[in-house]
């Protein structure tokens, strides 16, 4: 049986996704079924939700396979798990307003911000990880059920919206970090460094004692400067190698935490110091990149691909929120109803930080 508050609706507004292909995949509904959690899980009465790039991907089909890099394919290429329709959204925050079997009634009223990955697994390897709002309904919508351990309680005074714009890019930020192994007192080199996961590596960089420096569109330097960068770089120089070394003052770049990929791949090889470590979790300016094996053999580099997170990079994550170590870092707030424009603007890229979007309910409420 399940416990919950009273009065909860039959239905919910959401957002749809019913297909591979542009924005009008999209569609905005007002009569979808509010959910029943499933013994373990909670049902969530979502808050905020904040915006990723992983949205779109899926929606284009842009993934590709192993052996077509222009297939229209999902994120996951283990097994797909993305029926639709699909309520994406997976940074959600919220209340909790009713739980399945074996979950305590008490956590009913608990503000949470939910881990939105899909382990699969008891152990910390990535092999089989999914999402929900993809293996499962996520949070653009005014209600979504979670697995009850994946509900967070953050001890912060940071208002939903804030919260929400942290969960997924600092979750694939920490594990690019923790796959390059980056220590205090090293210098990374950060692109796309105003979007919702650079701003991310670029403070959780800061939180472990690291130097990030930033690769950042024009107009943006200013802001990524406030949030921790030891210097900038605008993005589209000349001479992007010669660059760094002119904002490191010559000093070696340890790690190279990309999100870019495109043209620019191969110099960001070259600005690795020997034995220097690669990691990406992107490919916004283009995925298939050249690759000049001698660069990655004579220098000994490391490179490494990754995506999403384990559980301990979520307890990080959360442990540097309650610390006041990283900040919330919003570029923009919208209305559920008003999605297409949301993620055209999020599309468009002229915004630092995280977008995050509130169910018209919530953003009628007074602040």
């Amino acid at each position: 049986m399940n416990a919950m508050t009273k009065n909860l609706p039959a239905t919910m507004a959401a957002v749809l996704l019913t297909g591979h292909g542009g924005p009008e995949k999209l569609l905005y509904r007002t009569d979808v079924k509010v959910p029943a959690p499933a013994p373990g899980e909670a049902l969530v009465k979502v808050t905020a939700c904040g915006m990723n790039n992983t949205d779109v991907w899926v929606r284009q089909g842009a993934y590709g396979t192993e052996d077509d890099a222009s297939a229209v394919s999902t994120w996951r290429r283990q097994g797909n798990t993305l029926v639709f329709p699909r309520i994406q959204g997976t940074d959600t925050v919220g209340t909790i307003v009713a739980v399945g079997d074996g979950v305590s009634p008490d956590r009913i009223g608990e503000r949470v911000m939910v881990d939105f990955s899909i382990y699969n697994r008891d152990d910390d390897s990535l092999a089989d990880i999914d999402y929900m709002g993809h293996g499962r309904d996520g949070g653009y919508a005014e209600y979504q059920t979670v697995p009850a351990e994946n509900a967070h309680v953050v001890d912060t005074d940071m208002t939903d919206v804030e919260l929400a714009t942290f969960c997924c890019a600092y979750l694939t930020g920490e594990q690019m970090l923790e796959r390059a192994g980056l220590k205090a007192g090293e210098r990374v080199l950060v692109t796309g460094a105003s979007g919702g996961v650079g701003s991310g590596i670029v403070q959780l960089a800061r939180a472990r004692g690291a130097i990030p420096y930033a690769v950042v569109g024009k107009g943006k330097e200013q802001a990524v400067l406030d949030i921790g960068a030891e210097a900038v770089i605008t993005r589209g120089v000349a001479d992007l190698p010669q660059a760094v070394t002119e904002a490191t003052g010559g000093q070696p770049i340890d790690v190279v935490a990309d999100l870019v990929g495109g043209a620019i791949f191969n110099d960001l090889l070259r600005i690795l110091r020997p034995e220097g470590r690669y990691t990406t979790a992107g490919a916004i300016a283009g995925p298939v990149v050249q690759l000049d094996l001698r660069t990655m053999y004579l220098k000994q580099l490391q490179l490494h691909g990754s995506s999403q997170g384990t559980r301990a990079d979520f307890r990080r994550i959360v442990g540097y929120i309650e610390a006041g170590k990283i900040r919330p870092l919003v570029g923009g707030v919208y209305r559920l109803s008003d999605f297409h424009h949301a993620q055209a603007d999020f599309v468009a890229k002229d915004f630092v930080g995280k977008l995050v979007v509130v169910p018209d309910a919530v953003a009628e409420q007074p602040v």
